[in-house]
């Protein structure tokens, strides 16, 4: 049975069209124009326990709609949604003891106190046992190394240090299912590194099942086998990511290094040229071709050495924001 389970979710929101200016402003007073943005478009997909998977899109896409609709935040347009066997809008209290959702972008801690408070009012609001409370703020203090940092004033921490804190409030109550928005947002290389090692230690330990959107590419590589992508509200594509790059066509970059230069025209017979300079150049062609390709290449040109890589997930991973169309 999936811990997360999603079919044909729809979210609109409605708003009015806003005139400028002073007659545009009176004009609004007597007669609006009402328009509706479908923010998620017949999104499907499952989450299994202890599975830990990216929800990535451009901007705008519904990633964040979709993670509020999930927790319980938002109401659904139309669709069904099972979060740990609950419906999240009904708000149950036993749905809220089972999830967390930690946002980049807000806080959960109160500003202008210690951690330390925060951590234990969250163990108040779910009814952590005093024996349990203490073992998991060991057990998560020590794994975060913010165990001499959790009586500072949460204002005095620099950010690196308050998303930690802000992890360690979600996990508290150890719940099932963890819902990351951003968790990497604005650190510094170190801080993200030491995030990342932190969560994929916790999600094996626990198996806890976590949705985690980010646009940082280091954090998804790192932490999920399994994306799910969407563009313009709809879902464009639920697989592997190591799959991506073959859906779209299972291209490669061959990078050779030449003992003397040749034109750009001997090269486009081979693969379109990507990047050129003096005796190094880099290729793109399919995977189904390298084999042949450099064979013919070290027959017809002056090849020294050469490496074949996969395109970058990143750019793979960009065709799709760009797609319109649904899943292939």
């Amino acid at each position: 049975m999936s811990m997360i389970l999603v079919e044909h979710l729809r979210k609109e929101f409605s708003y009015y069209r806003k005139a400028t200016g002073l007659k545009g402003s009176l004009h609004n007073l007597f007669r609006r124009e009402a328009l509706v943005k479908e923010a998620v478009r017949d999104v499907s997909f499952s989450v299994e326990k202890g599975e830990m998977i990216a929800l990535l899109g451009p901007n705008g896409a519904g990633k964040t709609t979709t993670l509020k609709m999930l927790s319980g935040i938002l109401y659904p347009t139309a669709g069904k949604v099972e979060v740990g066997g609950f419906i999240p809008w009904e708000r149950k209290d036993a749905f809220k003891r089972r999830i967390s959702i930690v946002m980049g972008q807000k806080n959960q801690l109160w500003w202008d106190l210690p951690a330390s408070d925060s951590f234990y009012l969250n163990k108040c609001i779910f009814g952590v046992e005093d024996s349990v409370y203490r073992q998991v703020v060991e057990e998560l203090a020590d794994l975060l190394d913010v165990r001499e940092l959790m009586n500072v004033q949460v204002r005095r921490l620099s950010l690196g240090e308050r998303m930690k804190m802000e992890i360690l409030a979600a996990l508290i109550h150890r719940p099932e299912i963890l819902f990351l928005d951003e968790p990497t947002i604005g650190l510094d290389i170190l801080s993200q590194q030491r995030i990342r090692e932190f969560l994929k230690e916790y999600n094996e330990k626990s198996q806890t099942t976590v949705i985690l959107t980010s646009h940082n590419m280091a954090d998804v590589k790192a932490l999920c086998r399994r994306a799910v992508i969407i563009n313009q509200g709809q879902l464009v594509y639920d697989g592997s990511l190591s799959d991506v790059n073959r859906v779209l066509g299972d291209r490669r970059l061959l990078s050779v290094k030449l003992s003397e230069p040749v034109k750009a025209e001997s090269l486009r017979r081979f693969g379109r040229v990507r990047e050129q300079e003096e005796t190094r150049a880099v290729l793109e062609l399919s995977g189904s071709r390298v084999r042949e390709t450099i064979g013919a290449m070290f027959a017809e040109l002056p090849v020294e050495d050469f490496t074949v890589t996969e395109v970058p997930l990143e750019e793979s991973i960009s065709i799709f924001y760009r797609k319109e169309a649904a899943m292939p």
